[in-house]
């Protein structure tokens, strides 16, 4: 079951990393901090990175709080993992 989960996690990370040219407005918030000079430039994404930090415990709890009621209810855990105890 951990393995799943860990595949799943870099999976969708992965999958984050390959759609993150598609989502126009993540690429340069307000606030993210850009250095550039003749031969080098520095990109830190500091809005972005405090947006990102907001959103997602916020959809980790929702998932967990789902999985809790899923076993709450008796059903079993995907792939015959038994129950949470």
């Amino acid at each position: 079951m951990l393995l799943l989960v860990v595949g799943g996690t870099a999976a969708a990370i992965g999958l984050v990393l390959v759609l993150a040219d598609k989502i126009p407005w993540l690429d340069h918030l307000p606030g993210d901090l850009l250095y550039r000079r003749e031969h080098n430039s520095f990109h830190f994404p500091l809005t972005t990175c405090t947006v990102v930090s907001m959103i997602l415990p916020v959809v980790l709890n929702l998932v967990l709080r789902w999985f809790r009621r899923w076993v709450a209810w008796g059903f079993d855990l995907p792939l015959g993992a038994g129950r949470w105890e």
